[in-house]
């Protein structure tokens, strides 16, 4: 495999931008014309000596915007840790460097435009998640990477990456176009990677898990659910845990997915908005698109869906429920199990029902194994592929029990655990585990839907706790706000990260011109002022009259702002996305 360079040097000068190979024997310079944009492959000794130069760890891409390119590099990284004597990276900072030297061109509207694209392109890059090696392929599955040609054993890390999680593709498209420059391209992964070196019994082993979540239909919680034209789902997460073991390598993957039909769930102002099913969309057509492709990929599929089998939900169950049956493959399983219902007053004990009752078909699908010698011993056949609404917080306590159970026998077979001995037994272990399967929770949680995730109390310490019910409570809070009033704007910056809008400085009416609705900018105001109210209220308590005329008011305006709410469409009260048109969200 050809490798990407590892360490860089980044040389500017006001005519172009050269990055330096600086790894052992390396004469590669790839020069950046930042008039033409052009991009070419030069030698050491064509950097001018006049250049400012500085470290960088990797070049993101190039991005179109009003004022011109921009160029997108890694400037600070944190080890991870080894992956099979290969180092893994997470990227921490970066610098998005512009190819014009003066903004003099631009008029003030575009200005204006230009620094709000900047400032979606700042916020992706400020969401934490983005991991990166240079020798390794960390797009791909150790089953998928067993099962290659040589063709492929040659590519470069850019040619032969999984393009579901290459979340910097679009940056990269120039440099693909090059093969020559390859070498310089950093495929990036967005999502999360855990690994550590861990001790059972004497026998040390590590354990990694990583989770790579898809490029395609990526956004936010209720500006993306369901699936689109081409069967890609919302919020599709590959996870895959990881065993290396005296050269033994065991592996067990699982995937999570919105429910694979055309719907959407537009923030409203209500606490749980409704989800609407489209009436005139062919379900049936994006579902099989969506499972065909999860089939020829995966194997065997065993759908758990633990959403509510009553209220608002409750029409989705039924929904999935009969276009699995309606398909009909034998490729496909589905199991319905209402995780709120059957968990309620705190009973998290009683998800060993659903574990019981998906043993055999765990065992069935098995995991995938490869001696020290390389020899494939077992495949894993297939998948559980689990959602919930978000496809985070039960979907995740889920996995982790499922992930548990698959280790278990991984690390019985390779004979680090005696027999008879169980995980839950061993309590360093289980301490690791536990965290790193809540970190995981958590860092998907953020990137869909803003905050931590729900239920980590469980995961953490495996049962429910008073504070993680008051945490919960916090982070779903916080969630309403952001889901309300600021995720417009982070789906509008993943879109332009993505290549789902592309800038058009030509273009005569600029989608960000569009002037915000009054009602929305009025709403902030209204709740201030209520607030406001409630704090005259606090400070005038004792006196009957000052009392009385305190709640007049409080109420008075809170009766307005409701008012307002049921008079207009919360819809129109809410932060919604401007970059891409409705049709292609829902």
């Amino acid at each position: 495999m050809a490798a990407a360079y590892e360490q860089l040097k980044l040389h500017i000068t006001p005519e172009k931008f050269y990055v330096e190979a600086c790894d052992d024997g390396a004469d590669d310079v790839l020069t950046i014309d930042r008039v033409s944009t052009e991009v070419t492959l030069a030698v050491k000794k064509d950097v001018p000596p006049s250049a400012v130069t500085r470290p960088i760890f990797g070049i993101l891409g190039t991005i179109h915007l009003v004022a011109g390119n921009y160029l997108v590099v890694i400037t600070k990284k944190v080890k991870v840790g080894e992956f099979f004597n290969h180092a893994i990276w997470r990227a921490t900072d970066f610098d998005v460097l512009s190819y014009k030297k003066t903004m003099l061109h631009l008029t003030d509207i575009q200005l204006q435009d230009n620094k709000t694209f900047l400032a979606m392109l700042n916020h992706v890059l400020s969401m934490d998640g983005f991991y990166f090696s240079t020798t390794y392929d960390l797009t791909h599955t150790l089953q998928r990477l067993s099962n290659t040609s040589p063709e492929f054993q040659e590519m470069s890390l850019l040619e032969r990456a999984d393009q579901r999680f290459v979340w910097n593709g679009h940056l990269l498209r120039e440099l693909s176009a090059q093969p020559e420059v390859h070498r310089f391209a950093l495929p990036v992964l967005h999502g999360f990677v855990a690994m550590h070196s861990c001790s059972i019994n004497g026998k040390y082993f590590d354990w990694i898990l990583i989770s790579r979540r898809s490029c395609f239909r990526a956004g936010v919680r209720y500006y993306v659910r369901g699936i689109d034209s081409e069967g890609h789902a919302a919020n599709f997460v590959e996870t895959e845990q990881i065993v290396h073991y005296n050269g033994n390598r065991a592996s067990f993957v699982q995937t999570r997915g919105s429910i694979p039909i055309f719907w959407s769930q537009r923030p409203n102002l209500k606490y749980k908005p409704q989800p609407q099913i489209n009436k005139v969309a062919n379900h049936m057509d994006g579902f099989q698109r969506h499972f065909d492709s999860q089939v020829i990929i995966y194997g065997k599929q065993v759908i758990i869906n633990l959403v509510n089998h009553k209220g608002s939900e409750k029409p989705l169950e039924q929904a999935f429920a009969k276009m699995v049956s309606s398909l009909g493959s034998g490729m496909i399983r589905y199991i319905a199990f209402d995780f709120h219902k059957e968990c309620k007053n705190m009973r998290w004990d009683r998800l060993s029902i659903l574990l019981d009752q998906v043993a055999e078909m765990q065992d069935e699908l098995s995991y995938f194994l490869v001696d020290s010698a390389g020899k494939v011993v077992t495949n894993q056949e297939g998948v559980f592929r689990s959602n919930c609404m978000d496809c985070l917080d039960r979907t995740n306590v889920i996995q982790s029990l499922l992930a548990r159970r698959s280790l278990q026998a991984q690390l019985q077979r390779l004979g680090v655990l005696h027999v008879g001995q169980k995980l839950e037994e061993q309590d360093e272990f289980e301490k690791t585990y536990k965290n790193a399967w809540a970190d995981n929770a958590n860092a998907c949680a953020k990137q869909y839907a803003g905050t931590g995730a729900l239920k980590t109390d469980f995961t953490r310490t495996g049962k429910r706790t008073r504070l993680g019910l008051i945490m919960d409570g916090c982070n779903s809070l916080l969630r309403y706000y952001k889901n309300n009033f600021s995720d417009g704007f982070r789906q509008d910056s993943i879109d332009l990260f993505l290549g789902n809008y592309s800038v058009d400085e030509l273009e005569s009416h600029s989608p960000l011109s569009v002037p915000r609705d009054w009602k929305f900018l009025a709403l902030p105001i209204i709740m201030v002022v209520a607030f406001s109210m409630c704090i005259i209220c606090l400070l005038m308590a004792g006196d009957t009259w000052t009392e009385t005329l305190a709640y007049v008011l409080f109420w008075g305006v809170a009766s307005i702002g409701t008012f307002f709410i049921i008079l207009y469409n919360g819809k129109d009260f809410v932060d919604a996305p401007r970059l891409v048109q409705k049709e292609k969200i829902d």
